[in-house]
């Protein structure tokens, strides 16, 4: 059993110490029924204002003790126009990015973007700015460069990432979200994410794209304007088309014990964070919160216990007064 005293330790004991004394006191002076009940009163509200607790309950944890990464194809099919109609795939990317990073607030966040290779944008930085900077100018690699992408490319990264994170801070949690389209476009099946998913504490697996496909834009030569479609050389130069495989994306979710979520519309990023059932509360704690992480608390059984007292106290003054109240009978 541990204590957490409502007011500072160096106060609050000696200050019990007193009020134990001085009930003591008056049991030794006499030991009525009213002088028992109030030092049971002294030792009931003096052990729930120590706040007893039992160590093994769930702890919460505030954000500003996460560590998020964020784990971004940029590959060219992000630029596929299917997301919320037709939008490109990156911008319902970036917008979830900047949502989570709100619900998030005061977390420790990182980007690692992928495409032929994996590479990390912004390391684990508080600068919810440069976050939110880095994230908006992402833009899909252009399609002249690109000699395939594996959707696992970023694994090994990844796993080197969370090392470091565990090493540096080994109490502080870490979110995992990768963002993407599961489309493979390399020669090799895709390496599974083994390394380093045990240091994954929640997060999930977010998916874009849709069954029909959509056509993508060429970023070869401008991030602000995009060229013409994409062109599919072995169906006679039509606009080449991209299309999301929930399969390997749930595959991936596996991997890394993740939950695996379909954002096909910027609906609230709320749902896909409760459905990512990260271990660690995403919430913000208050003063004082973290410090009883982890407990059962019990204080509430002896303030209740006290309160009972009160009310017992309460109706024998009531007796007693009504009893003073009544007129007294003189003797014949």
């Amino acid at each position: 059993m541990t204590f957490l005293p409502i007011v500072t330790p160096w106060v609050f004991w000696p200050l019990a110490v007193l009020l134990l004394a001085a009930a003591a006191y008056l049991l030794f002076k006499g030991r009525s029924a009213a002088r028992w009940r109030y030092a049971l009163l002294v030792v009931l509200v003096l052990v729930a204002g120590a706040r007893p607790g039992l160590v093994g309950a769930s702890a919460p944890v505030a954000t500003t003790d996460l560590n998020v990464f964020f784990v971004v194809d940029t590959t060219p099919s992000s630029s596929a126009e299917d997301y919320n109609g037709k939008d490109p795939r990156l911008e319902g990317i970036k917008a979830d990015i900047n949502a989570l990073a709100t619900e998030l607030a005061g977390a420790r966040f990182s980007l690692i973007t992928f495409d032929s290779n994996a590479k990390v944008v912004l390391p684990l930085t508080t600068d919810a700015t440069a976050l939110q900077t880095l994230t908006q100018v992402l833009t899909p690699k252009s399609s002249y460069a690109s000699q395939g992408s594996s959707i696992s490319v970023a694994a090994p990264l990844l796993a080197d990432r969370l090392a470091a994170s565990q090493k540096a801070h080994p109490t502080r949690p870490r979110l995992v979200f990768y963002l993407g389209d599961g489309e493979q476009t390399a020669s090799k099946a895709p390496e599974p994410f083994a390394k380093g998913t045990d240091l994954i504490d929640g997060g999930a697996v977010l998916g874009y794209g849709t069954t029909d496909g959509g056509k993508m834009r060429d970023y070869t030569f401008s991030a602000d304007t995009p060229g013409s479609y994409i062109l599919d050389k072995s169906a006679d130069y039509a606009p080449a088309t991209s299309r999301i495989d929930e399969k390997a994306l749930n595959t991936i979710a596996q991997q890394l014990k993740l939950p695996y979520v379909h954002r096909g519309a910027p609906e609230n990023i709320g749902a896909a964070l409760s459905d990512s059932a990260p271990k660690t509360a995403a919430q913000s704690a208050e003063p004082g919160e973290q410090a009883g992480a982890g407990r059962w608390e019990v204080y509430w059984l002896f303030a209740l216990a006290a309160f009972g007292i009160v009310v017992w106290e309460a109706v024998l003054l009531s007796v007693a007064y009504r009893q003073l109240q009544r007129p007294r009978k003189e003797k014949p």
